[in-house]
């Protein structure tokens, strides 16, 4: 179907505005005033002079609105005729082709909808949106967004990822001078000669100066992630008739694969004793160090949500998420339903699980039974000792917090995510042990379920 309107030919030629009687009108400062002779230029039949126009005629909006669209600047009159037909094309399918609003509008207006999301994740939405599509997007509008636009926001990504890698390298290489620096002026005969302390000193100052650049890269994976949330966005423009397509579908990224755990052999933790190098981003301990690691822990105050880690499996916020009243302990299960969650301000909160195959019972094997048991005596005792120490020095001590979850404090308080995560690198450092994440405990609870079902 042919658009409805018209093409027509302009130009940005002037000439002085007259009064009645053929006099030039002045403005203020004195000078002629001045108008666009626009289509009615006498240049306009020369090659090359003015640019093609259309005009269209669309039904009116839902408000009686007249809804006339013009556009200009094309250089023939064909190429105004296809992007008017274009656009007439679009319209007939509904989409909103008088929309003006920006990328920028859109993407917080789309967000203010999203009722569903739970509080972390709306915080990574709103982290994702504010602080990398926003910023390169958001002055277009949703009409003029495409592919290309967001295919150069990954591109200066990459780019980016290319200086924080020599900033890395650099910073590796300042390390390895300050240690050598260091180690001459340790070394050295007393009384040492102070150009080498001199040397430390600016060996030191050249390492703070790089480790204050940006050395953390984005990874595909985080890249995968940026892009699905903006995917999301438009999925819903796309509903909205504000586009024509999710122009997300035809961006290309780095292939992303999930880093696989990787178990740490005899022969790995030697290396890694001898260089420092861990061989992936997810490692699992076998079953043998994790032993060793549970005899090792018996008396640190965490030792009884580690263990239930170990050979249960919950999640850092699950476990530290979990209330009593989700314990059964005559029957010896553990209902998990809730979760701790932290996000960079140090804040915490509950939320349901991560999904619903999350919400589960779990059952506790004999020694996890008997140690919850136990801890249940030493937290009722922790209460006794600090309602006492309250009642006679309330200024030092604040009254006990009744939160009603298994892992607290001394004063009733849950274990925040974060801590816990803390004080088991610091805990596993002191004694030894190759690294692994406080996550990947889960990980060695699979490998204990594994080696007990091949016994």
């Amino acid at each position: 179907m042919a658009f409805s309107g018209s093409t027509y030919r302009r130009c940005k030629c002037t000439e002085p505005k007259t009064d009645d009687t053929g006099q030039p009108l002045l403005d203020a400062a004195g000078k002629p005033k001045l108008r666009e002779l626009g289509s009615a230029c006498p240049d306009l039949n020369k090659r090359g002079h003015g640019s093609w126009y259309y005009y269209l005629k669309l039904p009116d909006g839902p408000r009686g609105e007249r809804r006339r669209p013009r556009r200009g600047g094309f250089l023939t009159q064909k190429q105004a005729e296809e992007e008017a037909q274009r656009l007439w094309n679009e319209a007939q399918q509904g989409i909103d082709v008088d929309s003006k609003e920006t990328v920028a509008a859109y993407l917080r207006r789309w967000l203010a909808t999203r009722v569903d999301l739970k509080r972390s994740t709306r915080g990574d939405y709103i982290g994702i949106l504010e602080r990398v599509f926003i910023p390169t997007l958001g002055h277009l509008s949703m009409r003029e967004l495409r592919t290309r636009h967001i295919q150069a926001v990954f591109e200066d990504i990459w780019a980016e990822n290319t200086g924080r890698a020599e900033n890395r390298h650099a910073a590796n290489l300042a390390r390895a001078t300050c240690e050598a620096a260091h180690q001459k002026w340790k070394t050295a005969a007393k009384p040492r000669p102070p150009q080498l302390r001199q040397s430390w000193n600016e060996a030191k100052a050249a390492l703070q100066e790089s480790r204050a650049k940006p050395r953390q890269e984005t990874g595909p994976g985080t890249q995968l992630k940026f892009l699905e949330t903006l995917s999301s966005a438009l999925k819903a423009a796309l509903r909205e008739k504000l586009i024509t397509e999710n122009w997300c579908d035809h961006v290309t990224l780095p292939k992303y694969e999930k880093p696989r755990p990787l178990v740490w052999t005899d022969e790995r933790v030697a290396r890694w004793r001898e260089t420092g190098e861990v061989p992936g981003p997810v490692m699992v301990w076998t079953p043998e160090i994790t032993g060793e690691f549970l005899d090792a822990a018996v008396k640190h105050r965490l030792y009884v949500m580690f263990h239930l880690m170990v050979f249960r499996a919950p999640r850092r916020g699950e476990a530290t998420g979990l209330p009593w009243a989700e314990v059964d302990m005559t029957r010896g299960t553990a209902r998990i339903v809730e979760t701790l969650v932290s996000n960079s301000a140090y804040e915490v909160w509950e939320e349901t699980t991560k999904s619903r195959a999350g919400n589960r019972t779990i059952t506790l094997d004999s020694a996890t039974f008997a140690l919850m048991t136990a801890w249940r005596d030493v937290q009722r005792e922790q209460r006794t000792q600090w309602e006492a120490m309250h009642r006679t020095d309330p200024t030092k001590y604040s009254p006990y917090v009744n939160s009603g979850y298994v892992f607290t404090t001394p004063d009733g308080q849950p274990w925040h995510p974060d801590n816990v995560s803390k004080a088991f690198s610091r805990l596993i450092k002191r004694l030894g042990l190759p690294p692994i994440r406080l996550h990947d405990l889960r990980h060695c609870a699979a490998s204990f379920s594994l080696a007990a079902g091949s016994r």
